[in-house]
């Protein structure tokens, strides 16, 4: 690959996607990506999440749907080049290629939305306990109705960092290792186990599979995230971070998490904040039992929100810094 299309191709489409997402986070009223893989998976579920071999169904279809969009994509992409090689780099398939390439990577990163949503927790805690409740509903798949303040502002901050990973570093690892048919494929699975990885009744077994892939596509950016975070944080306040102590501290508690990955970013934050996440949930009327992560247990309040808000700006910075570097080094060989 020459570097006019290397930059035409590959840095420009990555990097105006992330300042997309940087400045004006999901694109409401655009179709978006993630929203046809949950009426897809959500279809397959109603048709295939009963009877006999519920676990061969639901991994069947968790593979065929990973392994089907990144096809897909790829396929699309190859179709795009092809073209291209025939008009040249000037023509109406290339712009398709950067269009379609900006925008898939746009819709593949969720930071500024989840960030809003955090703040309109915090805002509407300020207004009522009822208002923060249904705020904090649409983040998170726990049961909310009866959360208190502090539980509301708690749950806030975990999928704060949680998203960290799931919504901008892993997509980002995925888009260096496979490109964009990997980011796509990444939030598939992503999504999967958003929707029926949960252990209950229910998707105990339907959804074992698509918990057990994000587990596995999420090891290396997990571990990636909470490691940006504790740098972040020692860049921002450098009087007050022990990076070495907090680093000891996540490797602690981080595997008192029940997901193997979800840990990681959580014990970053909570050492960042000297608090403590976790304890049970309730899930679509369930109680589940979740160990608690870290011991200090204080009031979260908006200046703990603004801190982490800092951090995962900083740390999106470091990996889209990371991501660019890497890709100009693997393009000069």
């Amino acid at each position: 690959m020459s570097v006019e299309e290397f930059l035409l191709y590959e840095l420009t489409p990555f990097l105006t996607g992330w300042l997309l997402d940087l400045r004006f986070g999901d694109p409401g009223g655009m179709p978006h990506p993630v929203v046809g893989f949950g009426k897809l998976i959500a279809a397959g579920e109603r048709r295939w999440n009963r009877g006999a071999r519920r676990r061969l169904k639901g991994g069947a279809m968790a593979v065929g749907l990973i392994g089907g969009t990144f096809c897909f994509v790829r396929l699309l992409f190859d179709l795009l080049e092809r073209e291209i090689r025939t008009f040249g780099m000037i023509s109406l398939p290339s712009l398709a290629y950067v269009l379609l390439a900006i925008y898939l990577v746009f819709t593949s990163l969720a930071g500024t939305t989840l960030i809003r949503e955090v703040r309109g927790v915090f805002h509407a805690l300020d207004r009522s306990l009822d208002e923060g409740r249904k705020q904090v509903a649409r983040i998170v798949g726990r049961d909310t109705r009866e959360l208190s303040a502090q539980e509301v502002r708690t749950a806030a901050l975990e999928t704060l960092a949680e998203n960290l990973s799931d919504g901008v570093i892993a997509p980002l690892c995925w888009y260096l290792l496979l490109g964009v048919p990997g980011m796509l494929a990444y939030k598939m699975a992503n999504t999967l186990d958003s929707m029926i990885g949960y252990r209950t009744a229910r998707y105990r077994n339907f959804g074992w599979a698509a918990a057990r892939i994000d587990d596995v596509v999420n090891y290396l950016p997990a571990r990636l995230t909470a490691f940006l975070m504790l740098l972040a944080h020692s860049m921002l306040y450098p009087k007050r971070a022990h990076f070495v102590r907090n680093l000891k501290f996540v490797g602690r508690f981080s595997r008192k998490h029940a997901s193997p990955n979800s840990g990681y970013p959580e014990a970053a934050l909570a050492a960042i904040l000297d608090c403590r996440f976790g304890g049970p949930h309730s899930y679509f009327g369930e109680r589940i039992p979740k160990p608690y992560i870290g011991m200090r247990l204080r009031r979260l309040t908006a200046v703990d929100m603004r801190t982490a808000i800092r951090i995962n700006r900083l740390a999106e910075v470091a990996m889209v810094m990371l991501t660019v570097g890497t890709s100009v080094f693997i393009a000069s060989l």
